[in-house]
């Protein structure tokens, strides 16, 4: 190559800032300009209104899959401040909407993050062909609208109202997406899944995209776990089936809480769901604490009755999983993910320490239900509970 064709100088260098840089590169915020992109983009807007309802400032959160194409997310707390100052609540509303917010990794256990990487409002702001944004405060009302990222009014009163809240709804820009429908199922399962492991988050999705019966599923779930574990079994479950099993531990020494509801069903395979601070996880510290949990209260139970002979070695993970159905949730104030995604939970005070919970609290389990702990052995052992 020729010394020309090969110069490259400072020239060359194209810098992005603010909105530009988002709608230049969205997968970079949001993952993908398909339909799982379009989902991130509802998660980033309700992320603050479910945090509003896990703080205990609101009741509920409602989202709307509209007609137009739009998608409506409200929550009942006191409204956004319509000021620009930063406070130890959180930003002001046109803050909120014009700035990156990064938080992902806050420290705060009971705050549960969304989206792609916990990049907020600004980001759907940046990416929808139009923003609306109202809010009920303290007796007034105030409206702001925004086109792809830029004001188009002014934050303006807009009356005086009884009520309170924030309503966000955006309209994705069809210049940057290459799908245009929301998955009314894929959202269902996502906020399914966080209202079962936040007992007091209550949450609504409504389609109105194909009237005149729009399809509509609101979510509460107050035994948590417990409940996750009744819905995963679902029709699968039996009436031999064993009772669930559950507890929710605090643990200062891993600066958190765990969550754990298991049951033994007649047949199929392991079902192990686990999460941290309620983000899916593909593995990591908290699921083999678990795992080393119930095989040490299993094998300690079944050698203390005589379930196993002095000879027989211990029961492995591949027989005592057979037909586990079982929910993992740990919370912390700070924890440490691995992996591209941050799917893979670290700490190794972790693994230890939800260990020591399972086996205290399973073998506690066991030892007060004779019978049934001896039918979980059976399965175990013989491959079929005992009836």
């Amino acid at each position: 190559m020729s010394e020309g064709t090969n110069a490259y100088d400072a020239g060359h260098v194209q810098a992005l800032e603010g909105w530009e840089a988002v709608r230049k590169r969205p997968g970079m915020y949001i993952g993908s300009t398909g339909e799982r992109g379009l989902r991130q983009m509802v998660f980033e807007v309700a992320d603050r209104a479910v945090n509003e309802v896990l703080a205990g400032r609101a009741d509920c959160v409602d989202v709307t899959l509209m007609a137009d194409g739009g998608v409506c997310v409200a929550d009942d707390g006191p409204g956004v401040r319509v000021d620009q100052a930063e406070r130890a609540d959180g930003p002001g509303l046109e803050t909120l909407l014009t700035r990156m917010q990064f938080k992902a990794g806050s420290g705060d256990r009971r705050e549960v993050t969304l989206g792609f990487c916990g990049v907020g409002p600004y980001v759907v702001n940046a990416l929808s062909s139009r923003l609306t944004a109202d809010v009920q405060r303290e007796g007034v009302r105030w409206v702001q609208e925004y086109a792809r990222g830029v004001a188009v009014t002014p934050l303006t009163e807009a009356g005086p109202t009884t009520g309170s809240g924030t309503t966000i709804t955006f309209w994705p820009d069809a210049d940057i997406f290459t799908a245009s429908e929301f998955s009314f199922e894929a959202l269902a399962e996502r906020f399914r899944e966080l209202a079962f492991l936040n007992r007091g988050l209550e949450i609504s999705l409504t389609d109105r995209r194909r009237p005149p019966e729009p399809p509509s599923v609101r979510f509460r779930f107050p035994g948590g776990a417990r409940d996750f574990v009744a819905f995963l079994d679902g029709q699968a479950a039996t009436p031999g089936d064993l009772d669930i099993i559950g507890f929710e531990h605090e643990d200062a020494q891993m600066a958190g809480t765990v969550e754990v509801a298991l049951r033994w069903r007649d047949t199929g395979e392991e079902r192990v769901q686990s999460f941290a601070n309620s983000r899916p996880t593909g593995g990591g510290t908290h699921e083999r604490g678990f795992r080393d949990g119930v095989a040490a209260a299993v094998n300690t139970y079944a050698r203390k009755r005589r379930l196993l002979a002095v000879t027989d070695p211990d029961l492995d993970a591949d027989r005592i999983g057979a037909g586990l159905t079982a929910v993992v949730s740990v919370k912390l104030d700070d924890p440490e993910f691995h992996g591209a995604i941050r799917d893979v939970l670290g700490h190794a005070v972790v693994r230890a320490r939800v260990e020591h919970a399972v086996r205290e609290h399973l073998g506690g389990w066991l030892e007060d239900r004779p019978e049934q702990a001896a039918a979980i052995i059976d399965r175990i052992v013989h491959g079929a509970l005992g009836h």
